[in-house]
């Protein structure tokens, strides 16, 4: 098994290893599919979460339970914390891994992952900083693709939608680096296009890629279609926002010209993105998507901990 210590950003990893944890959380799936195992009684989980959360944190927990541990945490931290008394996030962090074994931070700053890491005297997890990054995200992402597809090399995937502020779009572009012959589209309006670091990283690896605001000429190409949110809450303005809120849509119309074989992927909560009266279609893989959180985090929490009970 191969140790981590924090998990902070996607570009930590590389193919042997994803190889190896894809392998693990299809035996997680088995574990949990049979109500999980006792296999860390005496280990303790903070999620510490400073951004509303519903998949993350429950998978995270859900994650952490299956495997016997047991979990604290506040799904409010911003409110219900020292934080609002003025305590800076290194001294939380300081405090909190003295009470627990492992700590799932997702925190509104870019960077905060790898603050919190550099004080820690037990393993961190980035669950979200800001508009950064969001690698556990990502990394059931890939999982999904390569169960659903049978593999990676060579898939057409388009990411659609807020790629300025989408953390899982810039981490699922670090990971698809690790994949011959993966080849990217960017969709998204003008305002939230890609931004220049993750291009300069995929330029770097050679890893092919395109930009373009025709979302339907990609409808009978394109293996995958990565929808994303587009995300008010990080937007400057209300008016920058407008010109970015319902630009790409996946309808019933689309989705009809898409190969058989297509995968819909969007990491969720949903806005308007995709329509409802996709839901049923079988290429619509969004809630299994989420599902495949659950074993790709406990695979994670067992690597975190090196095995060790």
């Amino acid at each position: 098994m191969t140790e981590l210590y924090h998990v902070l950003g996607a570009k930590q990893f590389d193919r042997a290893f994803l190889d190896e944890l894809f392998a693990a959380a299809e035996e997680m799936e088995r574990v949990a599919d049979e109500g999980g195992e006792q296999r860390y009684p005496n280990k303790i989980m903070s999620t510490l979460f400073f951004e509303a959360s519903t998949r993350t944190r429950f998978s995270f927990e859900s994650a952490m339970h299956r495997l016997g541990g047991r979990v604290i945490g506040t799904e409010n931290a911003s409110q219900f914390s020292s934080t609002i008394k003025g305590e800076t996030l290194e001294d939380t962090i300081r405090i909190i891994s003295g009470y627990s074994d492992l700590i799932v931070l997702r925190h509104t700053e870019i960077g905060a992952a790898k603050r919190a890491a550099a004080v820690s005297d037990v393993p961190v997890i980035n669950a979200g900083d800001g508009s950064g990054e969001h690698p556990t995200q990502a990394l059931l992402d890939l999982y999904t693709i390569q169960k659903e597809l049978g593999g990676i090399e060579g898939a057409q995937i388009a990411m659609i939608g807020d790629l300025t502020y989408g953390r899982t779009v810039h981490s699922l572009s670090y990971l698809l680096a690790n994949y011959r012959d993966a080849r990217i589209t960017f969709v998204s309006p003008d305002n939230v296009r890609i931004p220049s670091y993750v291009k300069r990283y995929l330029d770097e690896k050679g890893v092919a890629y395109a930009e373009t605001a025709d979302l339907e000429s990609l409808a009978g190409v394109a293996d995958v279609f990565y929808q994303t949110r587009i995300q008010k809450e990080r937007f400057p303005s209300l008016e920058e926002y407008g010109k970015a809120e319902g630009k790409f849509i996946i309808d019933r119309a689309l989705v009809d010209a898409m190969k058989r074989s297509a995968l819909i992927l969007h990491p969720l909560p949903r806005a308007g993105e995709i329509h409802p009266d996709v839901d049923a279609d079988p290429r619509a893989a969004y809630f299994r998507q989420a599902q495949n959180g659950l074993y790709i985090r406990m695979a994670l929490i067992e690597r975190c901990f090196g095995g060790r009970r």
